[in-house]
């Protein structure tokens, strides 16, 4: 269905693990049949995490993988797994139990993080997406650039800044 390369998946994901300080195996199931474009962490302990086809795919080619669609993807799954091992998120709920304004910062401050560990995110969706979710308003914009901007929030931190410009 897709013209992925199992060699070039697990390249990403070595690389990304790589630059989030994790040295463990980490498994990643894609459902080639799938052109959706979910993902999520099926799994903390050992890390799997599951995407769907189009989650790894080119927009502009569609069923050909892309290496940078990849690197977000899994860099955002990993991200949560580093967040919740952390100790700061401990009274974070859980992943399908979040609602959706907190999920949207949530990946705000973790693209933040990937771009600057040199990933290319795309910063005006998740502008997009943070502004659809706390509203198109001067406050939602100043709390998307101090997610943006930070390196080490805590949960507490994310829902207060979440539910400040709402």
């Amino acid at each position: 269905m897709v013209f992925f390369e199992a060699s070039a998946i697990a390249d990403v994901v070595t690389h990304v693990a790589a630059r989030l300080g994790l040295d463990e195996p980490i498994e990643l199931h894609v459902d080639e049949t799938s052109p959706l474009g979910r993902s999520r962490v099926a799994s903390y302990a050992p890390v799997v995490i599951e995407a769907d086809g189009g989650a790894l795919e080119d927009t502009r080619r569609p069923r050909h993988f892309s290496s940078a669609r990849a690197a977000d993807v899994v860099g955002r799954a990993l991200l949560r797994v580093v967040d919740r091992r952390s100790g700061r998120f401990d009274g974070c709920p859980d992943d399908d139990d979040l609602d959706l304004a907190l999920r949207a910062a949530w990946e705000v401050h973790s693209v933040g993080r990937l771009e600057r560990l040199g990933f290319s995110p795309h910063r005006k969706r998740r502008l997009y997406q943070f502004r659809n979710r706390h509203g198109f308003t001067d406050a939602a914009d100043a709390a998307f650039e101090h997610l943006w901007g930070a390196s080490d929030l805590s949960w507490s931190d994310i829902v207060g800044i979440s539910e400040g410009c709402r």
